[in-house]
């Protein structure tokens, strides 16, 4: 991904939590996008130019700016007044606020379909940590790194929330954007604060959505923060230490694999690469029955059929369908029809309305990349 792309990507996300009112999260977006413009405006030849981006650099970061104050009166996530963290003075994030404060109660059996992906993990993860002794004695790792990869809305999310309910372990849940700071030195800190935290729990989870983001392929016109970040995560993952008492589990999940450093992705950093594919049959007739079965349904909804309809759709589009159908109704009511069940009919109105968000070549892609690594 090349500086000006991953400028963009960063610029559009601050800006969108920006509209949203969520201060906290845009700030560090911001933040990123002003560095990435700030090395594009060094790298480029034309004076003019050059002045123009640092102009939008120091826009960029004073809207940051703009979004801490915000953030610091309370105007954090969802209008929730923001939890400081323990060093505000530009020390870094305090690890304890990546804790997911309440723990999964999300298990295997509650994902739809997905058995081979569960089964390699439970072969991988699951079962190490539960049997040590048994893990030591065949020279079984515990803990380590995994990569979840795949398309948008498979439940990798998910995956990872029932991982850490079966292990009854801590989880620590982190964006990029949590991690990185405009601070010098701040991005590296945080990273190895999260992982020195995670080494205190008996048991531990790490979970970082988008991890290309955090280490992406480098290249010689990569920011001064990566350039820095890249290395420390590389050597946190080396660090683990997978017999100990205290082995931690580092799950990293990613829509994008081929946009991570070739570096992460050798043995020792991440000992397994699991790929969650979009749902099958099966799994696509449980996820029905669990969004479709909260709604008043008539009895000619037919979810077989609905399964052969929608093949190629992801779990997050089937949800998707089974808010637009009882959305539909719903409006129906309140425009003053007499409230009724939701027909086989509506759910197909919904279905045609929303497409697959996956493309058929995308999947192409992550099939090959799942053969080549």
């Amino acid at each position: 991904m090349s500086t000006f792309a991953t400028f963009q990507r960063l610029k559009d996300k601050g800006i969108a939590a920006l509209k949203q009112g969520d201060y906290v999260a845009a700030r560090p977006y911001l933040i990123q996008a002003a560095e990435c413009m700030i090395d594009i405006a060094e790298a480029n030849a034309d004076a003019t130019q050059r002045v123009e981006q640092e102009s939008y650099a120091r826009e960029l970061i004073e809207l940051a700016k703009d979004c801490d104050k915000r953030g610091r009166a309370g105007g954090g996530a969802g209008g929730r007044p923001r939890e400081r963290a323990k060093d505000d003075d530009g020390g870094g994030a305090d690890a304890s606020d990546w804790v997911l404060r309440e723990k999964p109660t999300v298990r295997f059996e509650d994902i739809a379909g997905l058995e081979d992906v569960k089964q390699e993990i439970q072969l991988k993860m699951i079962y190490p940590f539960a049997h040590p002794e048994l893990a030591r004695r065949y020279g079984v790792d515990v803990g380590g790194g995994v990569l979840l990869f795949g398309p948008p809305g498979t439940g990798k999310t998910m995956i990872a929330k029932a991982i850490a309910c079966e292990l009854d372990a801590t989880i620590f849940v982190v964006s990029p954007a949590q991690l990185m700071s405009k601070w010098v030195g701040e991005a590296e800190q945080n990273v190895k604060k999260l992982f020195d935290a995670a080494r205190q729990e008996e048991k531990s989870v790490i979970f970082l959505d988008e991890i290309e983001a955090l280490v992406p392929a480098r290249r010689s016109n990569d920011s001064t923060v990566m350039q820095r970040v890249v290395p420390q995560i590389l050597q946190e993952l080396e660090g683990i230490d997978r017999n100990a008492g205290r082995a931690m589990l580092f799950l990293g999940a990613t829509n994008e694999p081929w946009s991570l450093d070739s570096a992460v992705l050798r043995p020792g950093r991440f000992d397994a690469k699991i790929y969650v594919p979009l749902p099958d049959a099966a799994a696509r007739f449980r996820l029905f029955e669990i969004y479709l079965s909260k709604l008043p349904l008539e009895d000619d909804v037919d979810l077989a059929a609905l399964v052969e309809r929608t093949s190629g759709y992801s779990g997050a589009d089937i949800k998707a369908i089974a808010q637009r159908s009882g959305s539909r109704v719903f409006l129906e009511s309140v425009d003053g029809g007499a409230p009724r069940n939701i027909r086989m009919s509506d759910v197909l109105m919904a279905a045609d309305e929303i497409s697959p968000s996956v493309r058929r070549k995308d999947l192409e892609r992550f099939e090959k990349w799942a053969t080549e690594n």
